[in-house]
């Protein structure tokens, strides 16, 4: 029987950021010279992505910092005018006060073991959305606090260490199939893979609808 949930948060328990990027990547054509927002987009995801997987131990990077280091770079490599600092203000407050999926708050008053958030996000941040939407996780552990991102097991390991709990006694619920999927699996850690979109399930993973699906699988 499982002890407890490890659940992602941005994507899972609330949404992403898709709609303030596709605001900014908007600014930056309008001030610079790109000619396609897709292309403004990508190359903002791949140098933050760069940046976010180099980006443990020592070397660790807060993803404010990481976000506002990317965009200098995004609005220097399209030559816009943009304001970094205030493009990223608007990243932050996504990520303080973000809209709440549907069903989530019933996920947390129904689930009849604790639930820990596991995320991939400044601690301030996430506590002040948790805080925002009165949710009430057993604990919440962040990439900060183990200064290593998911899908590296750093992050795992803490929750893990800090809960008490042996990787057969959790399951992690998360939207994306490389921090959350194979970073748990790496593990020992089972894996539901909350794919509210019904894309292709890949072979040897266990997809769900929403969070409420999820307490099914609570033996």
């Amino acid at each position: 029987m499982f002890k407890a949930l490890f659940v992602d948060f941005y994507g899972t328990v609330v949404h992403e950021d898709e709609a303030v990027i596709k605001v900014i990547t908007q600014m930056i054509k309008d001030t610079g010279d790109g000619s396609d927002t897709s292309d403004i987009g990508s190359f903002w995801w791949t140098d933050f992505q760069t940046m976010f997987l180099n980006s443990f131990g020592i070397a660790f990077e807060t993803q404010r910092d990481l976000e506002r280091e990317s965009l200098e770079h995004t609005i220097e490599k399209f030559h816009s005018s943009a304001d970094a600092s205030k493009l990223s203000d608007m990243m932050f407050e996504h990520w303080m006060r973000p809209p709440i999926f549907e069903e989530s708050k019933e996920f947390f008053s129904k689930c009849p073991i604790p639930v820990y958030i596991v995320s991939n996000i400044d601690t301030s941040d996430i506590m002040c959305a948790i805080e925002y939407h009165g949710l009430n996780p057993a604990g919440v552990f962040t990439s900060e606090d183990a200064r290593s991102y998911k899908p590296r097991r750093e992050l795992f390991e803490l929750a893990l260490s800090n809960t008490g709990l042996m990787p057969d006694e959790v399951i992690h619920i998360g939207d994306s199939i490389s921090s959350d999927v194979k970073g748990a699996s790496a593990l020992g850690i089972g894996a539901l893979w909350l794919n509210r979109s019904g894309k292709a399930v890949p072979e040897g993973v266990t997809d769900i609808k929403d969070l409420l699906d999820a307490l099914d699988f609570i033996g």
